[in-house]
């Protein structure tokens, strides 16, 4: 007697379900932010029918049938998910609407990478780490004799060298205005000291 309750009860829903007149749903997505901006391929889902599910086209733009009174939900990624019932006795059998997507933003929980595998790798980096020096000693090497002279060789000169180099040139240039520049071609002791450099070259070679 129970099932045979069940049975009509089941046949007079599916009756009501199917009996719901049919209604051409149509309409747009765009987002509620601007009226003019909208939003493309957005998945409409019929709660009242199975969860049959539509997408709007590029445009924003969908059609398809559904009945009286049917829920539809639309979602999209990046918007609240926004819910329509289709109200009941529309008229010509057809209804249409315009759906404003609220964008939503999603804030996820930080997560947290580690090169180490298990806690045996992470000890073995920790004691074999080599710690960076502090600022103390950066400075120091930075002014060393060594690393002034590496950066001396490549850096060009500033405009303070520049014009100091100007100014003695200028200076040399007057002094010698009134006497003979000298020449360091008719400097003995030059010359002296060249003929010495080829002859202690020379013994050098023939020694090896």
């Amino acid at each position: 007697m129970i099932w045979i309750v069940c049975l009509f009860a089941g046949i007079a829903a599916h009756a009501q379900v199917t009996d719901k007149p049919l209604v051409q749903f149509t309409g747009i997505t765009y987002n509620a932010d601007s009226a003019k901006v909208i939003v493309p391929y957005v998945s409409i889902t019929n709660l009242s029918s199975k969860n049959s599910v539509f997408i709007a086209n590029y445009k924003g733009y969908f059609s398809f049938v559904a009945h009286e009174q049917d829920t539809l939900r639309f979602t999209a990624v990046g918007f609240a998910p926004q819910e329509v019932v289709i109200p009941a006795n529309v008229a010509n059998k057809s209804y249409t609407v315009q759906i404003a997507m609220k964008p939503q933003v999603i804030n996820l929980p930080a997560f947290h990478m580690f090169p180490w595998a298990t806690t045996d790798e992470f000890k073995k980096d920790f004691l074999t780490m080599k710690l960076a020096d502090d600022d103390l000693e950066n400075a120091r090497k930075n002014l060393s004799r060594s690393s002034l002279a590496a950066v001396g060789s490549t850096l060009p000169r500033d405009a303070n060298e520049i014009q100091s180099a100007v100014a003695q040139d200028m200076h040399n240039r007057i002094q010698n205005s009134h006497s003979l520049i000298p020449n360091p071609l008719l400097n003995p002791i030059a010359w002296g000291t060249l003929i010495k450099q080829i002859i202690d070259g020379d013994k050098s070679r023939s020694s090896n």
